[in-house]
């Protein structure tokens, strides 16, 4: 992290996990989980992981092939470090700015500058405004204090945020139903408890996902032969040998008939 002429050896850790209920795909026929392959439509075959590059496309069907080298090769300053450029008050910054939190921890010989900053920051209850190179972007962030560490809030930039029509500016209100309206508002302030919230829907789907393994409508994978995965691409590629075959045929009666 670089700081003025200050220089903080820091790592970044995500400062949130999510707690989704995932599902697998699974086939209702035999109970199988589905596995998604990447297949190419020319060579007819399954490509693995280290035989598929980058592409950007510059026209329809032309690409332009970027590997690991072309990223790590970029001028970027920001690659690999949090470049601090302003500070600013971040109440100013409207939240839909805000895209993923993360935790800064400082490594053993960047502890003191690193409190001298969160200090100052605190001191001054300011936060920086920096960039870094990250996930193959160089993103805006916020760098701010904490309850004693450094958080940093990766930002969207402005054109990623989408224009929205604006529909209360020139609605007329009524003085009493606004009155009232104020009233609720009131009546319903209080301070911000985020322990007191807790996601009902995933507590109920567990909680039906519990229930019914209890039940008989659990399906067991069965077992998958390497000889049946074999067996699977050659049906295909004789399907497509068939479908070529038929294909052809015509053609040939036309030649044939003229």
């Amino acid at each position: 992290m670089s700081f003025g002429m200050v220089s903080i050896p820091v790592a970044l850790y995500p400062a949130v996990q999510e707690h989704d209920i995932r599902f697998h795909q699974i086939h209702k026929k035999c109970g199988s989980r589905i596995k998604q392959q990447k297949w190419c439509p020319v060579d007819e075959e399954v490509v693995s992981a280290d035989e598929i590059a980058r592409g950007y496309e510059i026209s329809k069907g032309r690409y332009v092939l970027i590997d690991d080298e072309d990223l790590e090769a970029l001028p970027v300053p920001t690659k690999h470090t949090i470049t601090v450029g302003s500070f600013v008050d971040a109440g100013q910054i409207d939240p839909i700015y805000f895209d993923q939190p993360y935790y800064v921890e400082p490594e053993e010989t960047g502890k003191k500058p690193y409190a001298l900053l969160l200090k100052a920051l605190e001191s001054k209850g300011m936060a920086a405004v920096a960039k870094i190179a990250m996930r193959q972007k160089e993103s805006l962030t916020l760098l701010r204090a904490a309850e004693g560490r450094l958080v940093l809030e990766t930002l969207h930039y402005p054109d990623e945020i989408r224009e929205m029509a604006h529909v209360g500016g020139n609605i007329q209100v009524d003085e009493r139903e606004l009155k009232m309206a104020e009233s609720l508002v009131d009546l319903l302030t209080e301070p911000f408890e985020p322990g007191k919230y807790k996601d009902d829907y995933r507590e109920a789907l567990m909680a039906r996902i519990e229930a019914k393994s209890h039940g008989e409508n659990i399906r067991e994978q069965p077992e998958a032969p390497q000889a049946q995965v074999i067996d699977l691409f050659e049906a295909l590629k004789r399907s497509l040998e068939t479908a070529k075959g038929q294909t052809a045929k015509p053609a040939e009666k036309r030649r044939k008939a003229s």
